[in-house]
């Protein structure tokens, strides 16, 4: 994958998920139950935590993180969970916002031979791609979640 065909997903799949948030509204995103127990709001703050987490590998050139990446996959997205369950809306969504800026800016630094080339980050195993690494916490993790959110937002208008 190219460094403009990278950028050109996460844009227009960024797109799509913030067009499925704006047709749900801010009234709602508080409502559990989009995800398993999650609201909408917990989920904006877990994707956002997964591209805060593509900010420092992008700018550090280095697969290092979050001690949360030394759990199993179901016990960290608990911790995030339990860690912003109770922030309020308003700051999440402004959080998200401006991760998702940075994110952008970070990613425009990337050439074809980054995204291609796992000896150009830090401790990264040679046999990873680097621009898989950046796709799966990105624009597939949006399309992960998007299908939960329809059919919640689905069964909500059923009502």
């Amino acid at each position: 994958m190219t460094a403009p065909e990278l950028l050109d997903r996460v844009r227009a799949d960024r797109a799509a998920w913030d067009a499925l948030l704006a047709q749900i509204g801010e009234a709602r995103m508080s409502d559990p139950g989009v995800d398993g127990n999650w609201s909408l709001k917990d989920i904006i703050a877990h994707i956002t935590f997964f591209e805060r987490e593509m900010i420092g590998l992008v700018r550090q050139r280095a697969l290092r993180g979050s001690e949360l990446w030394q759990l199993a996959q179901t016990a960290r997205n608990d911790v995030i969970f339990q860690q912003n369950r109770d922030r309020a809306l308003r700051d999440v969504l402004d959080e998200a916002r401006a991760i998702y800026s940075q994110l952008g800016a970070a990613l425009a630094t990337l050439s074809d031979d980054d995204l291609d080339d796992a000896r150009r980050f830090a401790e990264m195993p040679v046999e990873w791609q680097p621009w898989q690494i950046i796709a799966d916490n990105t624009y597939e993790h949006y399309r992960a979640h998007i299908p939960a959110v329809r059919a919640w937002l689905a069964a909500r208008e059923t009502r």
